[in-house]
């Protein structure tokens, strides 16, 4: 989910369209990540994960959070640790947004995005 996040905070169709039929795999539910996709704030998911991806997406968007955001995301339940690996996800997926926009990679098919995200979801992403 966070890879669909950020990847449409960035405004890459390529990535958040991957990325959001890996989620979709993972949490078998589409609908759900298309609700995340559409609006955050009311879609069907938990606090904590509202709460991470409200931060992941601020600190795409703006390059910067504060330590109220920190807390809040805190307060939802997420542990330092969490936090941590959330943004180093993220981090890792605006590399990959900003290399997929600078080399062009093509939007494909849907089929293509389709075939994609079962290969990333049976074989992880590293």
């Amino acid at each position: 989910m966070i890879g669909a996040v950020v990847s449409q905070t960035n405004e890459c169709e390529v990535c958040t369209r991957t990325h959001a039929g890996v989620a979709a795999l993972a949490y078998c539910d589409e609908p759900k990540v298309a609700a995340v996709l559409a609006n955050l704030d009311t879609a069907p998911i938990a606090e904590p994960l509202r709460e991470t991806l409200r931060l992941l997406r601020k600190l795409t968007h703006e390059r910067t959070v504060h330590s109220d955001d920190m807390r809040a995301v805190l307060a939802a339940g997420i542990s330092r640790e969490q936090i941590h690996d959330a943004l180093a996800v993220c981090f890792t997926f605006n590399a990959v947004d900003r290399l997929s926009r600078t080399f062009g990679f093509a939007v494909a098919s849907q089929e293509a995005f389709a075939a994609s995200a079962r290969f990333l979801f049976a074989r992880g992403y590293f």
